[in-house]
């Protein structure tokens, strides 16, 4: 291939002042370029930064492409001679086959379409009572507290069978490990509880099943205590931060697309195109790694085996050659096919479980508040760090008329 090679020496850590919802600007020039581009990793190591959606489409449905941790590089952090050992028991997202599927098929019956949209009576009642909430301590807010993070926490302490009277503390100690805002030793000591909390939570389901999906796995597979905590580490983190983070952010995004949400308030009927349109307008779940397994040819390039590969789903996303107007919220969108969800074996599982969710909470929440609006400048909405894994805003100060 007789055409020189974009690079990219450092991750981008910043977005464009005045444009929260797009990508870093660095990331969109690099796709402009090309959908392959050459990273230099932390300490040196070179590497690769996939753009374009057909590109990273393939290389998450390509299985010479590893997900095993031992295997992957931080995009940003040097780590030196330090080894990442392979992920603990259960943990599926960081396995390759055949482990994986030895975790994740026992669930897959549990996330179908049909059983996530049978637990859309109990969305609606969790966010009508935390509607109801809102209004009576109104007529102003942080939507992140008060709606956006409850919600969906609420949703997988029930599937996951968390009593109720713990749920309080317990979602205390899995937001303070995820929302990467607090020191290490405060992070390694709310990881480490919710890890312990969550063995006796195992422990309890297999001495004592009820009506969820830990104490199915108990009686249903043969995974010992240490998988299943695993597999409820996982589905915690995957239940619950992206979830909120993308209520919170896809009302942000809808409050400053004023005409966009006024076409969902015109037509309910546009909240199934709306979730999908704002899933690949916001891309939460920024970007995956990959470690090439054997040497492939990828976009006219051969990446060598060994070489740790960024999937960035964000402008795969916002592919100008995927996506008409890429840049641009439109519920009314018919391109569809979007990756926020990911692709291949480790398409998100809970995917189903999002969409329920989102479908009834954004409608619900302008329903209620027809006057939403921001209570502070735009420019003021703090947001997560771009290094976070999942992007989103850190508070929502939101009022409406009484």
């Amino acid at each position: 291939m007789g055409e020189s090679l974009h690079t990219v020496t450092t991750m981008p850590t910043a977005r464009r002042s005045g444009c929260p919802f797009d990508p870093p600007a660095e990331l969109v020039d690099a796709r402009r370029h090309g959908p392959i581009s050459g990273y230099t990793f932390p300490g040196g190591k070179p590497g690769w930064l996939i753009t374009g959606y057909d590109l990273v489409r393939a290389v998450l449905a390509d299985q010479r492409f590893s997900s095993r941790k031992e295997l992957l590089l931080h995009p940003t952090i040097d780590y030196g001679d330090m080894k990442s050992p392979p992920a603990p028991p259960g943990e599926f997202l960081l396995m390759d086959e055949p482990r994986h599927s030895r975790y994740r098929k026992p669930l897959m019956g549990k996330f179908t379409v049909r059983r996530m949209r049978l637990l859309t009576e109990r969305v609606e009642q969790i966010t009508a009572d935390h509607l109801d909430a809102m209004e009576e301590a109104g007529p102003s807010a942080d939507l992140v507290t008060a709606f956006a993070k409850p919600v969906p926490a609420i949703v997988i302490c029930e599937l996951l069978g968390v009593p109720y009277e713990d749920r309080g503390s317990f979602q205390e100690q899995v937001d303070s490990f995820m929302n990467g805002e607090t020191s290490d030793e405060d992070l390694i000591a709310a990881y480490t509880a919710t890890q312990e909390y969550l063995a006796e939570l195992v422990a309890a389901k297999r001495a004592n099943p009820t009506d969820d999906v830990l104490s199915d796995l108990t009686t249903d597979s043969d995974l010992t205590d240490e998988e299943l905590k695993g597999i409820a580490l996982v589905l915690l983190a995957a239940g619950f931060d992206t979830t909120a983070n993308m209520l919170a952010l896809g009302t942000f995004a809808l409050l400053r697309n004023p005409e966009q949400l006024a076409a969902l308030r015109a037509d309910p009927t546009l909240a199934d195109r709306a979730v999908e349109e704002l899933l690949r307008y916001l891309s939460v779940a920024k970007t995956f790694m990959r470690t090439a397994l054997e040497d492939v040819e990828v976009g006219g390039r051969t990446i060598k085996a060994g070489s740790p590969v960024i999937l960035s789903y964000n402008t795969a996303n916002r592919d100008p050659e995927r996506f008409a107007d890429p840049h641009v919220l439109d519920l009314g969108r018919q391109d569809g096919g979007h990756l926020a969800f990911g692709h291949g074996i480790h398409q998100c599982l809970g995917q189903q479980l999002a969409r329920v969710e989102m479908r009834v909470a954004f409608p619900a929440l302008f329903n209620r508040f027809p006057t939403l609006r921001l209570a502070v400048p735009p420019e003021e909405v703090a947001l997560r760090p771009e290094i976070a894994d999942i992007y989103g805003v850190k508070s929502l100060p939101v009022t409406w008329d009484a």
